[in-house]
Order: C-alpha cells, then structure tokens, then sequence
C-alpha cells in the first residue's frame, strides 16, 4: 500500500493588538478555515511580538484571550488546527535567541518594518525591536513550515528567515526546511471607507474601518458616511471611483459572488442604496454572526484557557523535536 503524502505545514501568527476589521477577514481569515483539509496548520496569537511596544499587563493579558477567541469565532476548529499563544512554547524564545547568532546585524538593520517602528516609538528603541525579524524567522522554523501566509509587507521578513535557515543548513545540514511564501485563494484587497487609497486598518481611528465586533448600527454608521464620489453611477472603476469600487469589492467578498453580479445588482440604484446594502450584507454574513459566536466564547474563559493550552502542547511537542535536532547539531550538551 502507498505511503499517504505528508501534508505541508503552514504557520501564521496574529499579534493581540487591536482588533481585526472584515478586510482581515476576508483577505485571510476567512480563507484559512478552507486550509485545514489539506494543511496541518498552526495559528499563533504571538504575543511576545507585541512586548516591543509597552503594555498594560492586565490589557495584554485580556487581549491575548480575545484574540484567540475571535480566530475561533471566525470559523477556526481548535481541534483540526493548532491554535496557541506563543509565550504557551518557550521553545520560541529559546530558538529565537539560537538564530540571532546566525543572524547579521545588516540584515535586520536594513528590515523597513524597523524603520518604520523606530521612527514611531523614538522614546523605545528597543533590542526587541531590532531583533523582531529573528523571533519572527524562530515561529516558522519552529515547526518547520513549509509554507507561510503573507502580505506584502512581509515578503523582507520571509525572506530573511530564508536566508538564516539556509546559511545554518549550509553549516550544519538539512535542519530546517526552507519556507515558502502562501498565497492560496486570493483574498479581497479590502480599502477605507473614509480613504479608498488606503487599506483597512485596525489601527485606523478615523471611521473607516469596520471591525468584526462593530455592533449593527455602527457598522451602518460607518457605511453611510463611506466616501464615493460627485456623480451617480454604479460602476467597478478603481481609478475614476475608487470609494464605489471599494463598496463594491466589500460586497462581491462577503457574498461570494463575481464583481459582474455585484454591479447588476445596483443597476439603476443610487449611492444610498449601495451603502445600505452593503452594509446589510456585512452584518448579516460576519459581524454579527462572528460576534455572537465571540460573546458566546468570551463569557467562558477558563475553556477558551483550557483550549489554547491543550493546543499549546501539541506545539511545544512538535518544537521539541526541532530544538533537539538544533541543539545537537550546534553542540550544546544534551
């Protein structure tokens, strides 16, 4: 009988700050219940990544939990998927410190997220943050994914735990397998209601963000004051309408359907119309659905905590066998 093929591992980590809007949803959550049939993945709240700025102890705490149970809510099964918090696996900590000896002080030096952040927090230019990119490199290779979901603005990231892995496979062997970049299904590139040019941020205070706990009325706040434009037609044209393009992207994302399908359905309608509409789509297809389930998980956290630590050492199982192997090879005393 034939050896049935090794599934390839996927890792993916989401930091507990702020919480995720429906252009998180469905440009990656949403698509990653998909994954578990052909996948073994694992989903790591990484909190240790969010320490590089300061937080409120009681708040990180509360946030670490939220956000494990908003992944649940969004559809992901804890007991098909590996869904942990990463501080739960000190094997993150322990590799991390490993790479950052294999690692050059040019390489993170020139990481733009490091630019970019130490322009931000100047009082708190921290090692951590410097190093960010090595913590980042320890998670996937960790559990010697395979592949690794991500944006554009990690593609640097994923590319130096690429180089560390193959230069401490050029020391010492096949250690780590070499991730690659999932790109799976695309997901909708969802935009600011109050900026179309701009992609939806969590961190966005300006109104044009839909979170996915937004209650229903706020949710069509937000829509009706999303920005269109002077004339009246209902038309997919990114350059000349933009914000009526976004709506309309929001609207064939959430219901599954073609952009033509979309456009047909607000044939003849005005912009008022298409704000309620999608709105309506919005709510009744994720917000409320996704935060009834979260009000349900939140109001048990002893389960969501008994969940997320039976999770975590099924993790810390699987890191194990990596910092053995690491351990060994680089000659530390067993």
């Amino acid at each position: 009988m034939a050896d049935t093929p090794r599934k390839k591992v996927i890792f993916s980590g989401v930091q507990p700050s702020g919480i995720p809007t429906i252009g998180n949803y469905l440009g990656a959550f949403k698509n990653w219940n998909a994954l578990q049939e052909e996948y073994n993945c694992l989903y790591c709240v990484v909190d240790l990544h969010s320490i590089t700025v300061r937080q409120e102890p009681a708040e990180l705490r509360r946030a670490t939990r939220n956000m494990a149970a908003l992944l649940m809510a969004c559809g992901l099964d804890p007991q098909r998927n590996i869904l942990y918090v990463q501080s739960h696996v000190a094997a993150h900590a322990e590799l991390a410190w490993l790479l950052n000896c294999y690692t050059y002080m040019g390489e993170l030096s020139r990481m733009t997220q490091y630019k970019d952040k130490a322009a931000k927090h100047s009082e708190n230019i921290n090692a951590g943050l410097f190093a960010y990119p090595v913590l980042m490199a320890a998670d996937i290779l960790l559990f010697n994914a395979d592949l690794v979901p991500i944006g554009d603005d990690q593609r640097q990231h994923l590319e130096l735990t690429r180089d560390v892995a193959q230069r401490f496979n050029g020391v010492y062997g096949n250690v780590f397998t070499v991730p690659e970049a999932f790109y799976g299904k695309v997901g909708a590139r969802i935009m600011s209601l109050s900026d179309p040019a701009a992609k939806m941020s969590k961190s966005d205070e300006g109104g044009g963000s839909i979170t996915l706990l937004d209650a229903p009325d706020v949710v069509m706040r937000k829509f009706k004051r999303a920005v269109t434009d002077s004339s009246s037609e209902i038309r997919y044209d990114i350059e000349n309408k933009p914000g009526v393009s976004s709506l309309l992207t929001i609207y064939a994302a959430t219901l599954g359907i073609s952009m033509d399908a979309a456009v047909a359905e607000f044939e003849g309608k005005n912009y008022g119309y298409l704000k309620t509409t999608v709105a309506e789509a919005v709510i009744e297809n994720i917000t409320r659905p996704i935060g009834d389930k979260y009000n349900e998980l939140i109001s048990k956290p002893d389960h969501i905590d008994e969940i997320i630590r039976a999770n975590a050492e099924k993790a810390a199982a699987l890191a194990a066998r990596t910092m053995s192997k690491v351990k060994k090879k680089i000659g530390l005393l067993l």
